[in-house]
């Protein structure tokens, strides 16, 4: 029996057959990856119409990163049509598009703050602003909760616009954590890679909703002990290699049997 292969270790894969040649194999791995999470976000209903940002760190590079063009929507984008974005916001493709400026204040930060950030996600996921609502938060009642259990982070809403002062109050927030809960607004998801980023946020919207619907089916919700807790969360939480590898291969498979498109 064949074992299933990864895409990304195969040079004659349909995902490099659309590469420009002034563009490194690194860099349009990264195109690819992130183009893939954008369509995957879609089939979770993670969109916000135009609205909302998925970026990942230029490989090679500290200063620059890539996202989405504003006006575009998640299922329109594919590796070529990307945004070339530096720390300081502005668009560095010799494009002339634009991106969301509340995006470039998020990403642009945290980018330029964490190192081990490579993909940030910031979405506005219905569950997880629910649960932000909440003021108990995310509570550790289901296997996919327990990961973040004293492991998260949160963020108060101070309005739509993003200023100067936010970004460093959000950078505070966030601290190390890899996933935070802004109150009445979304989520904010860092990983070392996309496919990590990817999972950190599928574990923290599969949580919510878990939350969301044990909450409207019961008035009083059994948590495991908190020996229990203390033993398991470490277990759960990312190690010192980037979780998702293996996920990530099989979406990449199925992307490339439904959606070929995203790696043009």
């Amino acid at each position: 029996m064949s074992h299933p292969t990864d895409p990304r270790l195969d040079p004659g894969s349909t995902l490099y057959a659309a590469r420009p040649s002034e563009v490194s194999q690194e860099e349009w791995q990264a195109r690819v990856d992130l183009a893939a999470c954008y369509r995957l976000a879609v089939r979770h209903g993670w969109d916000d119409q135009i609205y909302t940002h998925i970026s990942v760190r230029v490989p090679g590079r500290d200063d620059a990163y890539l996202m989405n063009p504003y006006g575009l929507s998640f299922e329109e984008i594919t590796a070529s049509n990307l945004l070339l974005v530096n720390t300081r916001g502005a668009v560095i493709d010799g494009t002339g598009r634009r991106g969301n400026p509340t995006g470039f204040a998020i990403h642009g930060a945290v980018h330029n703050a964490r190192s081990d950030a490579h993909c940030v996600m910031h979405l506005h996921n219905d569950a997880v602003i629910s649960v932000s609502a909440l003021a108990e938060g995310l509570l550790p009642m289901s296997q996919h909760a327990i990961r973040f259990w004293n492991n998260i982070a949160y963020h108060d809403y101070e309005g739509v616009a993003f200023s100067a002062a936010e970004q460093e109050g959000l950078l505070k927030s966030l601290g190390k954590s890899s996933a935070m809960i802004l109150r009445n607004h979304g989520s904010l998801v860092c990983g070392r890679t996309v496919a990590e980023a990817y999972v950190i946020m599928f574990d923290l919207d599969k949580s919510c909703r878990t939350q969301l619907v044990a909450m409207a089916a019961s008035r009083e919700l059994v948590l495991p002990a908190e020996e229990v807790l203390s033993a398991t969360q470490p277990r759960l939480a990312p190690g010192p290699t980037p979780d998702g590898e293996l996920e990530w291969s099989a979406l990449l498979r199925k992307l490339l049997r439904e959606e070929p498109d995203f790696a043009s």
